[in-house]
């Protein structure tokens, strides 16, 4: 436990980082399981739609600091990369 005000104050201070990056951090974990079902469904639009929100969401974040510059651009270089290969890949045959 501290001892000091600084130290009583920097505890504070953390604790409320932490809360606050861990609930963008769940955030943007959800986002990309709404872009992961999107991609897996037949609706172009919606795709689109998702991915954009989600880029934009990883920017936020990383303009922020809730994560690196360089994570943020990984990912969504990454959603992009399935978003094309999902685009490309042939509509599987119906079952009988």
């Amino acid at each position: 436990m501290p001892h000091t005000a600084s130290a009583w104050k920097r505890l504070r201070k953390s604790e409320k980082r932490r809360r606050s990056n861990r609930a963008a951090a769940k955030k943007i974990k959800g986002q990309r399981k709404e872009v992961a079902e999107a991609i897996l469904g037949t609706d172009a639009a919606k795709t689109t739609t998702e991915v954009k929100t989600t880029q934009a969401m990883l920017d936020r974040a990383a303009t922020k600091g809730y994560i690196h510059k360089n994570k943020a651009a990984r990912l969504k270089s990454r959603l992009v990369k399935r978003v094309r290969a999902a685009a490309t890949k042939p509509a599987a045959p119906a079952a009988k």
